[in-house]
């Protein structure tokens, strides 16, 4: 049963806080800890929270298949910011951290990405991230790790939802060096970062208030940090793709407002579990077509070719139109899209491919 359309109030108060006193307003704080290679990913505890960092998500992207065949791309993130604010006040209203949440589904039937978006300040219950282990919750959205491993979504809105077991088939995927995942050619531009590929998936979507049975599979990504992009940062380029040999494959580029990279990394792990990782100048990411938005006039690379080391890979979306306008909560509008890889000119498996960046006069 689908719930009654949501409506988010403090989305007022997160473009509030970045307008007015920016991103450096919420890490001015001696209390908010920094990132650092010496420190040890350590499970379950790592699968929850850390309030003493500045941002953290939680972020699931997969592809589903209908009991007819048919081809469904979803995106689930959960987001937490420390707002540098009221921290030292005891009051159950103080906004010491903001959730934030989306929900999308790629349908080629529609024909357009199908989103929503929620914020809500952390407190009373009905907004959280819990220490310990995954356990995250803006009114009835939930994401929840079970003590067997897998993970409950449950994210229903007034037209789509989805109700999906994510199952683990793999260990955690401990990105760069242990977890310590470098952003910048500063040793502080940096965040703590893992993954979770090749998860099973199954469970149910709602569409128009109609269940639909679906399984697939998907990539899950927990990243915090308090550094900030180089100062030159434009924008990324991000895919995390499960392979079908069941290897799995995460790149990312940082853009240079001046062209370029500011920097760039990428992870191949085999199906044994055997790394291989890419520097800077093994990465490359190549634009072959763009699409612009109807709705934003934004223009991105929605298909592209991506060399890591000798390897190319071609990304071809499911879809062009999978942008996602999140000026309500973010303050951002980008473009996250699932995407099918060629190896060799091959299938070799379906992504996620982020793009940012490449709509900043719309962006607040």
């Amino acid at each position: 049963m689908l719930r009654k359309k949501w409506i988010n109030p403090w989305a007022a108060v997160l473009l509030l806080i970045l307008n007015v006193i920016g991103l450096d307003g919420l890490a001015d704080s001696g209390r908010l800890k920094s990132v650092t290679p010496d420190y040890q990913l350590t499970f379950p505890l790592d699968y929850g929270a850390h309030e003493d960092f500045r941002i953290e998500w939680w972020y699931i992207t997969g592809w589903l298949e209908t009991e007819d065949r048919k081809s469904l791309g979803f995106q689930v993130t959960f987001f937490r910011y420390a707002t540098d604010m009221n921290h030292d006040n005891p009051s159950r209203f103080a906004a010491k951290h903001l959730i934030i949440a989306h929900l999308a589904l790629s349908d080629p039937a529609v024909g357009k990405l199908m989103h929503r978006e929620r914020t809500v300040r952390e407190g009373f219950g009905f907004a959280y991230s819990k220490q310990g282990d995954t356990d995250v919750k803006l009114d009835d959205w939930t994401l929840v790790r079970q003590t067997d491993g897998a993970y409950i979504v449950d994210m229903q809105d007034s037209d789509f939802g989805l109700q999906l077991t994510l199952t683990p088939a793999q260990s955690p995927l401990l990105q760069d060096q242990n977890g310590f995942s470098r952003k910048g050619p500063k040793p502080e531009q940096a965040s703590y970062y893992y993954s979770e590929p090749h998860l099973k998936v199954s469970g149910t979507v709602f569409r128009d208030g109609k269940p639909v049975l679906v399984k697939g599979s998907a990539w899950l990504d927990h990243e915090w940090s308090t550094a900030y992009l180089d100062p030159d940062a434009d924008g990324w380029d991000w895919v995390g793709a499960n392979l079908d040999d069941g290897s799995a494959l995460m790149a990312f580029q940082i853009r240079a407002k001046e062209g370029g990279k500011v920097w760039a990394y990428a992870a191949l792990r085999d199906a044994s579990g055997d790394m291989t990782l890419f520097d800077p100048d093994q990465v490359e990411f190549m634009p072959v077509r763009t699409w612009q938005s109807p709705h934003t006039e934004a223009v991105y690379p929605v298909e592209m070719r991506i060399r890591t080391g000798n390897i190319e890979w071609h990304l071809t979306p499911l879809m062009d139109d999978q942008e996602l306008d999140s000026r309500q909560s973010t303050a951002t509008v980008y473009w996250e899209g699932a995407v099918t890889l060629t190896k060799d000119r091959q299938p070799a498996g379906r992504g996620y491919l982020e793009l940012t960046g490449y709509a900043k006069s719309l962006e607040m």
